[in-house]
């Protein structure tokens, strides 16, 4: 049996929150264990144990917002943020609190749903306009060089380093190394413990600010 994806969707307005529930619930591989109206609703359910897979959750909520409802349940779940707003602070924030992915709400309804299974893997998911964005800030701050062998990682790790800077998903390495996606998920888990970075979204974060990768 396909493991189910457990999620909790999180936003202020009901028809939104009730809406995209509805796609996900109606996917046999995903379940929707809980909704929330602002982010202490979320962090309360969590709190509580029940703890998902991937929090989908809006920037901006009454009381506790998104941005820092992510920063109190990052480590715990993956979040996806999912936002009417496309502004250049909110996507800093999010990636800064741990968001692990950043998508607009106009994404059609099988954009989202792929990107919940892709979150809920550990891959990151940002928007075009928002990975564009965010490496154009990166690339234009002064980068800190580093040598990755020194830090630990073998060539194969470098490889996947490589690969992880471009935001590429575990079935992309995969293909690209050839090699199993067991065995990416491996190298993945070393290179995040050996440079001591919480997820993928820190790993471009980390890549850029030093200059290891050009944008393609």
């Amino acid at each position: 049996m396909t493991k189910l994806v457990r999620v909790i969707v999180a936003d202020d307005q009901p028809v939104i929150r009730d809406g995209i529930a509805a796609v996900l619930d109606a996917q046999d591989d995903i379940e929707v264990i809980g909704r929330a109206s602002n982010g202490q609703e979320l962090i309360d359910l969590i709190d509580a144990g029940s703890v998902p897979d991937v929090a989908l959750v809006d920037i901006r909520m009454p009381g506790v917002d998104g941005i820092e409802a992510c920063r109190r349940i990052a480590g715990r779940t993956a979040v996806l943020i999912l936002t009417t707003f496309d502004l250049d602070d909110y996507v800093t924030d999010a990636l800064q609190a741990g968001a692990s992915g950043f998508l607009l709400k106009d994404v059609p309804a099988a954009r989202l749903v792929e990107a919940v299974r892709l979150v809920a893997d550990g891959s990151m998911l940002l928007g075009p306009n928002v990975t564009r964005r965010l490496v154009e800030d990166l690339a234009a701050r002064p980068a800190r060089p580093v040598d990755l062998a020194q830090l630990g990682l073998t060539q194969r790790e470098q490889d996947v380093f490589g690969q992880l800077a471009r935001g590429r998903s575990n079935a992309e390495i995969a293909s690209a190394l050839v090699v199993t996606p067991e065995t990416v998920k491996s190298h993945v888990a070393e290179v995040l413990r050996k440079l001591q970075l919480r997820d993928r979204v820190q790993v471009v974060v980390f890549a850029h600010e030093r200059g290891l990768v050009q944008p393609e």
